[in-house]
């Protein structure tokens, strides 16, 4: 039988399985322990539908970019795919022969990088025929990169191109002041310019890989139709082809300096001429693994998080049609991501804009939610986290977040539990804790002076 249609056959028999499956992904546990090589594995069996998902995490985002070199975790995650080295009797593959490898497999692989870490992910049917191929191919992507020259400095080319043309728009422009004004010289708030890509080279790329991509530094979460047998296979089949790693290779990197707190207000009003005016408002916030965090989700939701129903929508949208959206969000991630509130609006209504979003937050962090607003949260919340973990891949998401985080293997099952037990008080106080009225950055692009 041919690869095809085995693959065919076990898609066929995988839909059916799904559409009979019922939805109990947070009763199903999570297996957690240690390689004999340093990687650790975070395991939850699934055996409903004949496939497995794995993400194999990196502590290499641009939290460890060098200043002047910014943008140097995300090359290397753009130039994971263009191509792996020749080995023995295995013909090198330029970008196009390992994109059509995976096709022939009907596999999935890709490599992301963002500002914490550096992610490999691949999706394949379980058979073993595919699935053997599927991981020799991942890891010669993950171990073998090839790091062509002229291919680095033709997307390098591409990419300042890029960035050349987003710094036209006034979102990008707010974006970059608001980032550059929150975190101040802490690597969240570095971006990519042409001048950062300019000083990035292939042996600076294969530098950043040789430094932080080691199997004993590898977290890898797996969600899918194989057991723990097959899994410890699996891993060391993916991580197979990255050297053996000396002493000094699994030695702890080197700390990142938390975000600095505001010392105070701080305000940018940047000319440009644009049909609408674009205004960021907020401050640091707080880590991932804060034990806040269920709160102030919660909290968010009801100020400015949930949409339509959200407290800046009534106030800015509903009463006084300032904007057509609003919206607030953290960003929270292994150091204090940002805080902010967003939102566009006529130029000449910036600044009452900005007044009223800012009015919202300070009565919120004084006065907490209502019952009201506590309760049609956790309705909301709760009713719809089934759809956060209905599939493999969006299990794998919340699986990865529990490994990357240091959170507790039974994170998933006490999810709506701890969520209906919050009190408004508790909402207070945990967004009274992380957010200062007095201490914001404001950024506006485009409003009238």
């Amino acid at each position: 039988m041919t690869l095809k249609k085995i693959a065919a056959r076990a898609l066929l028999a995988g839909a059916g399985a799904l559409l009979g499956s019922g939805s109990a992904w947070a009763l199903l546990p999570i297996q957690h322990w240690t390689e004999p090589q340093g990687a650790q594995v975070w395991l939850v069996e699934s055996p409903v539908i004949p496939m497995v998902d794995v993400q194999i995490d990196f502590d290499a985002g641009s939290r460890r970019d060098p200043a002047r070199q910014a943008g140097l975790a995300n090359a290397v995650a753009l130039m994971a795919a263009k191509g792996v080295k020749g080995q023995g009797t295995e013909a090198a593959l330029d970008e196009n022969a390992l994109g059509e490898a995976w096709a022939d497999l009907g596999a999935q692989f890709e490599v992301q990088a963002d500002r914490d870490g550096l992610h490999y992910m691949l999706r394949s049917l379980t058979d073993p025929a595919l699935l053997e191929r599927a991981a020799l191919l991942a890891a010669r992507q993950i171990g073998e990169p090839r790091w062509p020259a002229d291919i680095w400095e033709r997307d390098r080319a591409r990419w300042g191109a890029s960035l050349k043309e987003a710094a036209t728009r006034p979102a990008t422009l707010a974006s970059q002041a608001f980032a550059a004004a929150v975190y101040g010289g802490h690597p969240y708030g570095q971006r990519p310019t042409e001048d950062t890509l300019a000083r990035i080279d292939v042996s600076d790329l294969q530098g950043f890989h040789a430094r932080h991509i080691a199997a004993c530094r590898a977290r890898v979460s797996i969600v899918g139709a194989v057991t723990r047998a097959e899994a410890h296979l699996l891993v060391a089949q993916l991580l197979s082809r990255l050297p053996a790693p000396a002493a000094a290779d699994c030695a702890p990197l080197p700390a990142v300096p938390e975000v600095p707190p505001l010392t105070a207000s701080v305000e940018q009003a940047l000319p440009f001429a644009s049909a609408q005016a674009h205004v960021l408002i907020g401050q640091p916030g707080f880590q991932r693994r804060d034990p806040d965090f269920l709160a102030l989700l919660v909290g968010n939701h009801i100020l400015g998080g949930g949409g339509f129903v959200s407290r800046l929508t009534h106030e800015v949208r509903e009463k006084r049609g300032l904007s057509y959206s609003v919206h607030s969000q953290f960003a929270a991630g292994l150091h204090a991501g940002a805080f902010s509130i967003s939102l566009q609006t006529r130029p000449d209504q910036a600044a009452q804009a900005v007044q009223v979003a800012r009015d919202v937050l300070t009565r919120f962090v004084l006065d907490g939610p209502t019952e009201a607003e506590l309760r049609a949260a956790k309705d909301n919340l709760v009713g719809g986290f089934a759809l956060r973990i209905d599939s493999n891949r969006k299990l794998l998401g919340n699986v990865a977040n529990i490994a990357w985080n240091d959170l507790p293997l039974d994170y998933l099952d006490h999810w709506t539990k701890k969520v209906e037990a919050l009190t408004v008080a508790e909402v207070r106080t945990a967004m009274a804790r992380k957010l200062q009225p007095g201490r914001l950055v404001t950024v506006v692009v485009g409003g009238q002076p």
